[in-house]
């Protein structure tokens, strides 16, 4: 062939790809991403097909998929024992609406009776979890998306072995790369010990079997006996596991009914990964604290964007203040669309960020969106002293929502994430604290300064949220 020859046909495979992927990409995905896919396939053909085969839709197999489904009638089905601890909203008023949302969307419905204590100091967080363990006598359950082989991580794994020498049952769920490093050097002596340790979504040559190679599971979740749950931001792993990026989260130890939800997330996780059916007991004490709570897991699983929708109805149902705090925010266009209706609607909409980020391109696509948003009226503060990795938000005086869905399209479409819902002025009035709390160390962006940036800035920031499906 020579080198006309194959310079031609090299132009016609590059036009046939472009052409392919007009046809294909834009009915397999979001507008949104086929926007940023096109744009690679067509800068770089050859590149942006096989790229899009790996990554371009968040696919998963027909045995996960059928598996949630049947997981999901089993955790409907194991409420009906709990109908009596259902907790009923107020005809009118934000709840009447969110709770029959949620319901439909994640299977799980409002139960009363619950104790919630937040936990906003790192180090008492993970020591709690260590008591806890410690103090088991029948199960204990993790499932966290980050292990790490440091301080903190081997003080949970001593303490599972610990508990497994006592004749308690452990069973440990770990994303596959999330927890890697923890995987490597805790899963041969714990299951030497007797704790039963699982990986999610793995990959190399078992990705066909779980599905697209970037899908993870986010969730960060610990049952402990019939006595105590935990939810939030934590992982398993030191403050100050990213260098120069010491952590601050927020965490919620749960005792109560809701415990038996937490439970089931993790049986629905544990049976996607090894088609196992753990037994899980509806039966809970009832605490005089009587929280309100309800679980949302979400993920790629699921028919919906759990997530996304959830937090989209909490923005719209906020008529006096919204607080919002991630870590990551890249928003879809619904997102930023209801922010920005809830601050012209007259709604006090205070975002909460941190100034520091340890992802580079979530930081400069991030960036991109405050100009419409302050010029919306929309509040935004940027957190200093630590690294604010927490995941809440709270309406108004009488829900909250915390567990570990930042606000960003990874979290809403790609990640299996889980929150809690609280309706309780309690919990809301400590998580308002706590708000204060950072807003105390934060700095709030103000329009005029941030429009005065550098135009380098601006296209920077405008080429990274490009990449936002990819993110």
């Amino acid at each position: 062939m020579t080198d006309w020859s194959f310079g031609t046909a090299l132009l016609v495979l590059d036009w046939l790809i472009r052409l392919a992927a007009l046809w294909w990409i834009p009915s397999r995905t979001t507008p949104a991403a086929a926007r940023s896919w096109l744009l690679l396939v067509g800068f770089v053909p050859l590149l942006g097909l096989p790229l899009y085969l790996l990554f371009g839709h968040p696919w998963l197999s027909r045995q996960r998929i059928l598996r949630q489904a049947q997981a999901s009638q089993a955790v409907r089905t194991g409420q009906v024992p709990q109908q009596a601890l259902r907790w009923h909203p107020p005809a009118t008023g934000p709840a009447a609406e969110a709770v029959p949302l949620v319901e439909r969307l994640g299977d799980f419905m409002p139960v009363r009776g619950n104790a919630v204590d937040l936990l906003d100091d790192y180090d008492a967080s993970l020591a709690a979890l260590v008591a806890d363990i410690d103090a088991a006598r029948e199960r204990v359950h993790l499932l966290y998306y980050l292990m790490f082989d440091d301080g903190a991580g081997a003080r949970v794994a001593d303490a599972l072995a610990r508990a497994a020498a006592r004749g308690v049952r452990c069973r440990l769920l770990l994303d596959a790369v999330g927890a890697k490093r923890g995987y490597r050097r805790f899963a041969g002596p714990l299951r030497a010990a007797g704790v039963e340790v699982e990986q999610m979504l793995p990959g190399g040559l078992r990705w066909r079997r779980s599905g697209r190679m970037d899908l993870r599971n986010h969730r960060k979740v610990a049952v402990i006996d019939d006595h105590v749950g935990y939810i939030g931001s934590q992982n398993l792993a030191d403050d100050a596991f990213v260098p120069g990026h010491p952590n601050r989260e927020l965490v919620a130890r749960v005792r109560g009914p809701v415990v038996s939800h937490l439970e089931a997330v993790f049986a629905s996780d544990w049976y996607l990964e090894t088609g196992q059916a753990l037994e899980v007991s509806p039966q809970r004490p009832v605490h005089a604290q009587d929280v309100a709570a309800q679980l949302l897991p979400s993920g790629p699983a699921y028919p919906f964007g759990n997530a996304r929708d959830t937090v989209n109805a909490l923005i719209h149902l906020a008529q006096h203040r919204l607080v919002l705090v991630t870590p990551y925010f890249v928003p879809d266009d619904a997102t930023v669309g209801s922010l920005r209706i809830a601050a012209l609607s007259g709604v006090e909409v205070q975002l909460v960020l941190s100034a520091s980020n340890n992802q580079r391109l979530t930081a400069w696509a991030q960036h991109s969106y405050y100009e419409e948003l302050l010029q919306a009226g929309v509040r935004i503060a940027l957190y200093h002293p630590r690294f604010l990795h927490a995941k809440h938000l709270s309406v108004d005086d009488s829900i909250a929502l915390i567990g570990s869905i930042n606000l960003d399209i990874r979290s809403f479409a790609l990640n299996a994430e889980v929150g809690m819902v609280c309706y309780d002025r309690g919990v809301v009035a400590r998580m308002r604290t706590i708000e204060d709390e950072y807003l105390a160390d934060a700095e709030q962006v103000d329009l005029s300064a941030w429009r005065a940036r550098p135009p380098w800035r601006r296209s920077l920031e405008g080429l990274a949220r490009l990449a936002d499906s990819f993110m």
